[in-house]
């Protein structure tokens, strides 16, 4: 039996997950349309390839990757393009975003779909064909899953699936392993296949024995080598820090990434778009959300990406007191701006709030530095510090005491007596201090442009004098190179010629000088 270790802090929040795991999951049906942003993964905007009124089949492709970090957008189902412009989508900021409007046509049409043998590819053309189907990080972060694969010289020895979801209310994950073990388990192997990892753990929390059974079933009857791994459930345990301490007892540096103790971590569902992608030739145009709380019927929904959140909560009923939607958990989830917005790659749950599950919060009071939040905090911070800078505005200090390594887990605010929402001031020192280094990298930016304009004017400058100088002397020198010698009669009149001047100079001069002698007299 492998040895469990553990990290600092983590809280034992109510865990809300029955309500949802009740049903099998559902399929959703074919919403009246779809909003597909072409920004649905970390990195740079997908670049649009088609426009208003063109035709696109299920699975074609609406959205270059456009720079290093990004990731294709496809069309989830067959019809018309009604629109590509800035439409309002599910993110903090309110703000809205490039997304091109699907009017579907009811037939559900794929385009042909290329599956493939993974052991006949180069790890190159799978990284390729990864990006350019879309998969992204399915945890929440949805980081491009192509550039996770790049590891360069670093050497992988485990492969972490993470299954541990553990923040309250989610269950998308959960459902996803009991049902579709199998493919999950293949989708490990091709990843371990992409590492060359020396072992796949499969990490998952210890009140999820069902999928525990199914992945240890799945495995077995596919003679592959992968281990499952029960581990506590407590929070935030399905951080990939915390979960690779837990399996492998090694600490991921502060500021260094998992690849640098040749370890790489990978959500269970991203794992499961890996193997559709290659072994079924099927884009990431789908996933499981979980829609719960204050609804009806809680329940799991395999939903095409763009479906507008409305009607995914339509399903399972929203109650009439439900006063906002979160999506995510209500740890590190956040209020969606509207409900028309529409659901993307991160999507893995929508809670509809009220005031009977989520009361509003007390005011704030002073911190009585109680020290609580450092007993919790999982990053082993000091959070009570941090909000002490970040409140006061001492950025440097704050980044001095490793407000990077903070994963906003909201542990230290859910035990706060002084129900100080520490959180929002961490992300807020967060954001201060990338604005500032973005504007300091863009007055760096500006400083070079002007310094190497003025040396190229300076430049030019030489090479116009010195073309000009160049020009003088090849004219001369053609001058000197064209002129004839003289001969002995020229150079003899030439001389007379001189003479002649000198006495007429001399006579000049001599009249001169009597005139002047005559006005003196």
């Amino acid at each position: 039996m492998r040895k469990l270790y553990h990290f600092h802090g983590g809280i034992h929040p109510s865990s809300n997950k029955t309500q949802s795991t009740q049903t099998a999951i559902a399929r959703a049906p074919l919403p009246s349309l779809l909003i597909v942003p072409l920004q649905q993964h970390a990195g740079e905007t997908a670049k649009p390839v088609v426009q208003a009124g063109d035709h696109v089949l299920k699975g074609q492709l609406i959205g270059m990757p456009d720079g290093f970090v990004s990731s294709a957008v496809h069309a989830p189902t067959s019809g018309t393009i009604a629109a590509v412009d800035m439409q309002l989508i599910a993110h903090p900021s309110g703000l809205p975003n490039l997304c091109a409007t699907l009017i579907p046509d009811g037939k559900d049409e794929w385009v042909p779909l290329k599956p493939l043998d993974y052991r006949n590819r180069s790890t190159a053309e799978l990284q390729h064909l990864l990006r350019m189907a879309g998969v992204v990080g399915l945890g929440g972060a949805a980081f491009p899953s192509d550039i996770k694969l790049r590891t360069g010289k670093q050497k992988i020895t485990t492969l972490i699936l993470n299954g541990a979801e553990c923040e309250p209310y989610i269950t998308c994950d959960d459902m996803l392993m009991r049902e579709r073990a199998a493919e999950i388990v293949q989708g490990a192997e091709i990843l371990r296949f992409m590492l060359d990892a020396s072992e796949v753990l499969i990490g998952v929390e210890d009140n999820k024995p069902e999928a525990v059974a199914a992945l240890q079933q799945a495995i077995t009857a596919s003679s592959l080598n992968h281990e499952v791994v029960a581990i506590p459930t407590i929070y935030p345990g399905g951080s990939a820090k915390q979960l690779i301490r837990v399996l492998t007892g090694l600490e991921v540096p502060s500021g260094k990434l998992p690849t640098d103790i040749g370890v790489q971590c990978f959500n269970v569902a991203t794992a499961y778009s890996v193997h559709r992608a290659l072994a079924k030739g099927e884009p990431l145009i789908s996933r499981i959300v979980t829609i719960t709380g204050n609804v009806r019927e809680a329940q799991n929904f395999e939903a095409l990406i763009g479906t507008p959140i409305a009607e995914l909560v339509a399903l399972a009923e929203a109650l009439p007191d439900t006063d906002a939607y979160i999506m995510g958990g209500p740890m590190m989830g956040f209020p969606l701006p509207a409900l028309h917005v529409p659901m993307v790659k991160a999507t893995n749950c929508i809670i509809a709030a009220s005031a009977k599950i989520f009361p509003p919060p007390p005011p704030a009071m002073p911190c009585i530095r109680c020290t609580r939040c450092v007993e919790v905090c999982p990053a082993d911070l000091q959070p009570q510090d941090l909000f002490w800078f970040a409140q006061s505005r001492e950025f440097g200090r704050a980044q001095v005491f490793s407000l990077f390594d903070c994963i906003e887990c909201g542990a230290c605010s859910y035990v706060c007596p002084s129900h100080i929402p520490l959180v929002q001031y961490y992300r807020f020192a967060k954001s201060e201090i990338r604005a500032r280094e973005h504007d300091k990298q863009l007055a760096d930016q500006a400083r070079v442009r002007h310094e190497y304009h003025e040396l190229r004017i300076e430049r030019e400058k030489r090479e116009k004098a010195e073309k000009l100088a160049a020009k003088e002397k090849a004219a001369q020198a053609a001058k000197l190179a064209s002129a004839q010698p003289l001969t002995p009669q020229q150079q003899a009149e030439q001389a007379e010629l001189e003479t002649s001047r000198a006495h007429i100079r001399e006579l000049a001069q001599s009249e001169v000088e009597h005139t002047d002698e005559g006005v003196t007299k």
